[in-house]
């Protein structure tokens, strides 16, 4: 069968749900992420509103069947407005018993596990650490299961086709795919031509694969389940009209430092070196080449950002990324940047560390290196996007904010961020406000500190524009010259006009608005980064109950809004939820003199809802 047929049974109802979680988790080579991302797609055709956690293992190639190569995808999607990729799933799919026994403490008590018993072999189960069977024992006790071979149907369904037993077990994930698509009446249709031009070379592979979804498909159809375990209904969300694709955070980031690029009338050089989970950055802007955007993968991460700044310095955006180890590396070629006042921009996907750290999972612990990480007196300007679709903003910005005060600029994303998906309401690009750089082409009275009287930022020439020969490097300059200066009156003015400029920045940018609530009250709840979902939904669940708090979400991190002092005094106290030991909490502190309060984790997952109302609660019953 080489299509994807729509049946019900006759007399079949289906329960409505509002919003469901799924969590997908098997071996790193059973093609988790895949099975994860053919959902999403078919979830964001059905209109429903969605958030996902793709949760990688650190190891290349684990050992199969060991919890360290556990790889899994979690989905929240619903008829409401999704936040959050959810705090724990209603089903759990566990393709072995790693994967069962990594997740299960996360299903909710009463959630539905659907268990591939055909991998439960004695060898399977000693690897997973289960001293006993845990299909045979009380381990499943307080959860519904389905428990089925799907080994077994697997190889039935995809017999016809000829392939080898390891290929044909490879079609696992779309027979189980299949099932979770009855399950939440899903269209196979996208997948079934997805695989049809995935394996256009193929067909046996293309033919196998949708047997198997169709089989998967069918046995939900037909079979008896479990008593609770039926079709569901979930209806699609009430959002704006418009033209959506479902996007991650590297590809929203990617096509808003393009869309900046074309908005400041420069090209674009980014130069990268790989490093998880900053690397899908590199991988995607590679293939827009005919956007004027050219890509180099360097030697290191010192190279990466050196040739940045060379691209800046011959007239085009300069732009590198990396991660938080990476970033460290590049900080002698920022404080190069900063020092010749060359607009570059920086992408640091965090993660968790120090050092190698847990390269697949997310942290919030940058924000210290972003903001005070160089030698010397040497402010950049910081940005924090907070979810997959603000990306492309925050890209833009960038762009925007590094070439009006020819400055380097870091953006903070992370993990989470990068590799999560949501549904992006396309913008019309022809509607976006350009703000196109203007060279020096004057040589009357030239040099190349010439700074502008309202931004403070120094002229840019592109070398080789005649009268305009210049030369710029990380020697202290004179202010009145441009030429190298030791002279202590003229290093202090430098010092004091590059840090102007960036606090100029500040009458630059939008007043800090509140997210929810009133601009005073008993309690701001204070963010960045990517805690603004578990955030946003806390704090509405708490206002629901009449709890007095309110929600404040930083994008621009340095300098800070003009306003956030005052708006942060109007508050009787402030919590401040990141994920590290408190270092937003730190700087508010040292800023404004507020007794804010943190909640902190570092244990490389997102923040769950229960956490940040449980938090609300404390501080308010304090």
């Amino acid at each position: 069968m080489s299509t994807a047929e729509k049946f019900e049974p006759v007399g079949l109802e289906r329960e409505h749900l509002e919003s469901v979680v799924v969590r997908f988790a098997g071996d790193s080579g059973d093609g988790m992420q895949l099975t994860g991302s053919r959902f999403t797609e078919a979830t964001a055709i059905a209109g429903n509103d969605l958030a996902t956690f793709p949760d990688f293992p650190a190891e290349i190639r684990a050992p199969a069947g060991t919890t360290f190569g556990v790889s899994a995808f979690q989905i929240n999607f619903g008829a409401r407005n999704i936040l959050t990729s959810g705090d724990a799933p209603d089903v759990l799919v566990a393709m072995n018993p790693a994967a069962l026994k990594v997740n299960l403490d996360s299903l909710k008590p009463g959630g539905l596990a659907i268990i591939d018993t055909g991998s439960f072999s004695d060898r399977n189960l000693k690897k997973a650490g289960f001293e006993q069977n845990p299909l045979e024992d009380d381990t499943l006790s307080n959860f519904e299961t389905i428990e089925i071979d799907v080994s077994k149907l697997t190889l039935e369904a995809v017999k016809p086709f000829g392939l080898t037993q390891k290929e044909a077990l490879r079609c696992k994930n779309m027979w189980l795919l299949g099932l979770i698509y009855w399950m939440y009446d899903r269209d196979r249709q996208p997948t079934v031509d997805w695989l049809t031009q995935k394996f256009a070379k193929r067909q046996e592979l293309a033919d196998a694969n949708i047997a198997a979804l169709n089989a998967g498909h069918a046995l939900g159809e037909t079979a008896e389940l479990p008593g609770s375990v039926h079709g569901f209904t979930i209806g699609p969300a009430e959002i704006s009209p418009g033209l959506y694709r479902t996007i991650s955070g590297a590809e929203a980031m990617a096509w808003g430092l393009a869309v900046g690029a074309k908005l400041a009338g420069l090209k674009m050089t980014f130069a990268s070196y790989p490093i998880t989970p900053a690397s899908s950055l590199l991988h995607i802007l590679a293939r827009l080449k005919a956007h004027d955007i050219t890509t180099f993968q360097a030697e290191d991460e010192i190279a990466a950002a050196c040739a940045a700044i060379g691209a800046s310095y011959a007239g085009a955006i300069g732009v590198t990324s990396s991660s938080g180890p990476g970033v460290a590396l590049k900080m002698e070629a920022i404080g190069l940047a900063i020092s010749a006042e060359l607009p570059l921009v920086i992408v640091n996907s965090q993660r968790a560390g120090p050092s190698t750290g847990m390269p697949t999972k997310t942290e919030q612990s940058d924000l210290y290196q972003a903001v005070f990480g160089r030698n010397a007196d040497s402010p950049i300007v910081v940005l924090a996007s907070h979810a997959p679709g603000d990306c492309f903003e925050v890209g833009v910005e960038a762009i925007r904010l590094a070439t009006r005060y020819m400055t380097p600029v870091m953006v903070l994303t992370d993990g989470y961020i990068a590799n999560a998906a949501e549904p992006w309401k396309i913008p019309d690009i022809d509607k976006m406000t350009p703000f196109p750089v203007e060279f020096r082409s004057d040589p009357d009275g030239f040099h190349p500190f010439l700074r502008d009287d309202a931004t403070l930022a120094r002229t840019w020439a592109i070398p080789g524009t005649p009268g305009l020969e210049h030369r710029i490097g990380g020697i202290e300059k004179s202010y009145d010259s441009g030429n190298i200066s030791y002279e202590p009156e003229n290093h202090q003015r430098m010092t004091d006009v590059r840090a102007a400029k960036i606090d100029g920045i500040a009458d630059d940018i939008p007043a800090q608005t509140v997210d929810q609530g009133g601009e005073t009250g008993r309690l701001a709840v204070v963010g960045w980064g990517s805690t603004y979902g578990p955030i946003s939904r806390g704090v509405a669940n708490m206002r629901e109950l009449g709890l007095d708090a309110a929600h404040i979400h930083l994008r621009h991190i340095w300098p800070l809004p003009k306003n956030l002092g005052a708006l942060l005094g109007g508050f009787e106290k402030v919590l401040v939820p990141e994920m590290n030991k408190g270092q937003l909490r730190t700087l508010l502190r040292s800023e404004y003199l507020v007794p804010a309060q943190g909640l902190n984790k570092v244990n490389g997952q997102p923040f769950k809802i229960a956490e940040i109302e449980a938090a609300i609660r404390s501080v308010l019953e304090e």
